[in-house]
């Protein structure tokens, strides 16, 4: 009987509830508001299930659908050339501001890169357990600067370094005291081996000297090139660009058989028609730059740019020769007999196969290490572009070929007033100086360039002022 009482009960409140429902249909069936909505035309707080009504959220997805795969590649697009403008620009502002500023530059691309490289190989757990894993890869990295920055600066400044009584003792042992950093940071790693690292430890070690010796000694002969002078830098950087963007076009336009499997999308036919147009665009940019002092000088202020400019002596590859052309016969009067042209023409030719044949490599070289770590970049230093690494795998070698074959080929090896300081205080005593100051000083009176009061004064000063040591 309970049940039965229990059973109508249940049906009655069944039935009121039916009632309640049908007059809200009907209330709807009127135009009123839903009994999902408020005064305000907002949804209730609660959310309905999958019984056909729809969550916020769905709504929010169908008002905002995910973007396709068209809107991606065009956002990576847009923000991949609103980058290459920017750095194109900073890069240019940097190359006529002066010197000192692409120094900054390469500085900043030693660095970023190595930090890039050794992160791909860092195993964040071990080094976390590990104090000084990192300390020590950065240890090496400037250290490593330390020794290569003072070659450079000791070189090309010979003349200002060796004179200041502070610097000297750093430029005459730069040498031992970059040995004894090393030194020390392998002394420190011997005695921080762990058990139970140790091959993690022993790969970070080679690693780090791996990546030192692809980016830090490679960006250091690139440096030089910039003291050198400035189109020994800039040249060789943008034939490597010129063969990127042409190795791409010609790829894309009549590319058919695959170059390497490393790089899928490199082929044969893209690969021969970016060293023609390399070797073509080359040539052309050449002729440019070399007409400009400020490209082909050596650096011999710092704070020069480009409106105050650089003086030197023209190196003669600069310099237009008239050539005989033997293959053209006598008779043959409708042809010219003689080619004038700078010898600077035919060096680009090397250095333009370089950039198209052997400078590619360096990336591929990249593109394996990216495959064995199962990386797409290095990093993502650079909006739409990836890491520093990505951008620069073909730069170092190239400068680093730039700088061999300037010195091998181009260069003018003479006595510069930086090495004759460096020989007299290293190889002469106090008073083997002293004359060879008067020896000079008796060479400029005889050629006109000083007066007679000049030599007499040494003479009688430079020793009666040794005497007083």
């Amino acid at each position: 009987m309970k049940r039965g009482i229990r059973f109508n009960k249940d049906r009655r409140m069944s039935r009121g509830s039916m009632h309640e429902m049908d007059g809200s249909m009907d209330e709807r069936s009127n135009g009123s508001k839903s009994p999902t909505r408020n005064g305000n035309g907002k949804r209730p707080d609660h959310q309905r299930t999958a019984s056909g009504w729809a969550t916020d959220n769905e709504d929010d997805q169908a008002k905002n659908p995910p973007p396709s795969d068209y809107d991606k590649k065009k956002q990576a697009f847009m923000t991949r050339a609103i980058w290459t403008l920017v750095m194109i620009a900073f890069f240019f502002v940097c190359m006529f501001a002066g010197h000192i500023y692409i120094i900054i530059i390469i500085t900043a691309v030693q660095i970023i890169s190595f930090k890039e490289v050794i992160a791909i190989a860092n195993v964040p757990s071990r080094a976390r357990s590990l104090q000084f894993t990192k300390t020590l890869n950065w240890y090496f990295l400037g250290s490593t600067m330390y020794y290569l920055y003072g070659e450079s600066v000791i070189y090309y400044f010979k003349h200002i370094v060796l004179i200041d009584k502070v610097l000297l003792p750093f430029a005459t042992h730069h040498r031992f005291i970059s040995f004894m950093l090393y030194v020390i940071g392998f002394v420190f790693f011997v005695t921080s081996l762990q058990k139970g690292h140790y091959r993690f430890q022993f790969t970070q070690f080679a690693w780090t000297h791996m990546a030192l010796y692809l980016i830090v000694v490679q960006a250091h002969f690139v440096m030089n090139n910039v003291f050198e002078g400035m189109i020994w830098f800039f040249l060789p950087i943008s034939l490597v660009i010129i063969n990127d963007i042409f190795a791409y076009i010609c790829g894309i336009t009549f590319g058919r058989t695959q170059l390497i499997k490393l790089s899928p999308k490199k082929t044969v036919e893209g690969f021969v028609g970016a060293w023609i147009c390399t070797i073509v665009l080359g040539g052309f940019l050449t002729n440019i730059l070399m007409r400009y002092k400020y490209f082909i000088c050596p650096v011999n202020d710092l704070g020069a740019n480009i409106f105050t400019g650089l003086e030197c002596e023209v190196n003669p590859v600069f310099i237009p020769h008239t050539y005989n052309l033997p293959f053209i016969p006598p008779n043959f009067t409708f042809l010219p007999h003689t080619l004038t042209i700078a010898p600077m023409q035919f060096h680009i030719l090397a250095m333009a196969t370089f950039a198209s044949l052997i400078a590619p490599f360096g990336g591929f070289f990249a593109s394996g290490l990216k495959r064995t770590f199962n990386i797409k970049d290095f990093g993502d230093s650079i909006p739409g572009h990836g890491g520093m690494t990505d951008r620069m795998d073909c730069q170092f070698i190239m400068g680093f070929f730039s700088f061999m074959y300037y010195q091998s080929f181009i260069a003018i090896h003479k006595a510069s007033v930086g090495s004759v300081i460096e020989t007299a205080i290293t190889g002469l005593t106090a008073e083997e100086q002293i004359a060879v100051v008067k020896g000079l000083a008796t060479h400029l009176y005889n050629q006109g360039a000083v007066g007679s009061n000049i030599p007499a004064f040494l003479s009688e000063n430079l020793v009666n002022l040794l005497a007083k040591r």
